[in-house]
């Protein structure tokens, strides 16, 4: 993150925790995938949870993920930088809806939700493009990680034994 962004965010100020991925976003390479990498403990966390918890929290996560990856935006004076990683955080749990959560489908599902996010094919690189502030921030990941959980059931319908690979 470049020095002038930086002193206008602090990791004080929980909004700004939070959208920064728990200071995930910071690092200074790749900090989408280490903002999808800091929902990890979250997820397995809430592996055992019953799963209206799961979707009341990815719901909540989503909800609250617009107004605090728009007013982080809105505090650095820059569009969806790259530093805002909540949205990377709220696509990982959309990513494992109803779907089980253990070491290799937390590996298969890191890896398709990076990719569809990375690439974002169409509609998300539309979305990308023309939607601004919070909701243009979290909607193309959340979009992309609606495609990756259907790459993840329809993987684990076809190949059900990826739930045990190791």
């Amino acid at each position: 993150m470049q020095k002038e962004y930086r002193a206008r965010v602090s990791m004080k100020n929980p909004v700004h925790f939070l959208a920064l991925g728990f200071g995930s976003g910071l690092i200074p390479f790749m900090p989408g995938t280490f903002g999808s990498m800091a929902a990890i403990p979250l997820l397995l966390l809430s592996a055992n949870a019953p799963v209206w918890t799961f979707i009341a929290f990815t719901l909540f996560a989503s909800v609250i993920g617009i107004y605090l990856c728009g007013r982080t935006a809105d505090d650095m004076q820059v569009h969806d930088h790259g530093s805002i990683v909540w949205d990377e955080v709220a696509g990982m749990f959309v990513t494992f809806l109803f779907v089980p959560i253990t070491a290799p489908t937390l590996l298969i599902g890191f890896v398709v939700f990076r990719l569809f996010d990375i690439l974002k094919p169409w509609p998300i690189g539309v979305i990308d493009k023309r939607l601004h502030g919070g909701t243009g921030i979290m909607l193309d990941d959340l979009l992309a990680g609606a495609m990756a959980c259907a790459c993840m059931h329809i993987s684990l319908t076809m190949w059900p034994a990826l739930v045990v690979w190791f």
